[in-house]
């Protein structure tokens, strides 16, 4: 076995997005994990909805969808769907795997985000897979980074934390004790400024899962899933590795980019302000449509999906408004 130690943050980019790394599978992210777009298309039909708001506060019928992090396009695709008739959109996904076959025309496909377009910037699930080092604190209660020995996953101490990134851990992760572990969110906080950065005008979305300073898991939550399970974090390459993201550190990097106040929520709340609730169709409707009743409550049951506790409704929603 090859002794090569890295850095948690060079290992998982190497794992993911390395020419042959888990994310230029040919079966795309669909096939091992379930995000809310695979769950129902009721979140695209939600996005849709937020994508002519945009539209509509911006006084232009003519509007950009950006889908960051895109897997194989299915957010853009759905949003264009269910998007009203009347609006115009240019879609672009950005994703570093190879474009997929059959994708509607529609959909620019690209590997950096668009600068200067004016719309609705989506990023679902997109930030917990950009890659962060992970930091432990030793018995003399000061962090150092954890080394990954990219075989089989084996951990161990490295030198102590210190820069841009021990000044992140200060700002950002609450004091710990010896054994406690974090994921410097540095990268993270960079990449959803450029993401913020690159709309002319519009709003910028990350959802994912999430933690804020004064709530982080004492341990980190760095861990791997493969065919819809949940396995310990190799960075071979054979599976997808993830973290929960400190998505306030995130909006603070983020609004000097957009100007406004960020907002953080969760997806329950989000969502129900864009008509997703998850409330059963009245009875009643059963006897004068039956089969108006059955789509009415299988959409009410995938809302709740959406929406649950302890779920998917938990996951934290970051909107940015810019311009």
């Amino acid at each position: 076995m090859t002794d090569q130690w890295l850095g948690w943050g060079a290992a998982a980019r190497a794992a993911l997005y390395g020419d042959s790394g888990f994310y230029r599978r040919p079966e795309g992210p669909a096939g091992h994990f379930r995000t809310s777009v695979h769950a129902s298309p009721l979140f695209a039909a939600a996005v849709a909805r937020l994508l002519a708001r945009t539209a509509a506060e911006l006084s232009t019928e003519t509007v950009a969808l950006v889908d960051m992090g895109a897997g194989r396009g299915e957010l853009a695709a759905g949003v264009l769907a269910a998007a009203p008739a009347g609006l115009r959109i240019t879609a672009y996904a950005v994703e570093l795997a190879d474009r997929p076959p059959g994708l509607d025309e529609r959909i620019a496909w690209c590997a950096e985000p668009p600068q200067g377009v004016t719309g609705l910037l989506f990023a679902n699930e997109w930030l917990d897979n950009v890659p962060a080092d992970v930091a432990e604190v030793d018995e003399d209660g000061a962090w150092r980074y954890v080394l990954v020995r990219v075989p089989d996953g084996a951990e161990r101490l490295g030198g102590p934390v210190s820069g841009a990134d021990a000044r992140w851990l200060e700002r950002w992760w609450a004091p710990a004790g010896p054994g406690d572990r974090a994921e410097i969110g540095l990268p993270r906080d960079l990449a959803w400024a450029g993401a913020v950065g690159s709309l002319a005008a519009g709003r910028a979305v990350a959802v994912d899962y999430a933690h804020v300073r004064g709530a982080r898991p004492p341990f980190g939550t760095l861990t791997g899933f493969r065919a819809g399970r949940e396995v310990p974090p190799v960075p071979d390459g054979s599976c997808d590795l993830t973290a929960h993201v400190a998505l306030d550190a995130c909006a603070a990097a983020g609004r000097p980019a957009g100007g406004a106040a960020p907002e953080l929520l969760d997806q329950r709340t989000a969502l129900a302000r864009l008509g997703v609730t998850g409330g059963r169709p009245p009875l009643a409707l059963a006897s004068t449509d039956p089969a108006g009743y059955l789509r009415a409550l299988a959409a009410a049951g995938e809302a709740a999906e959406l929406t649950a506790r302890g779920g998917l409704g938990d996951f934290g929603w970051l909107e940015q408004r810019v311009g």
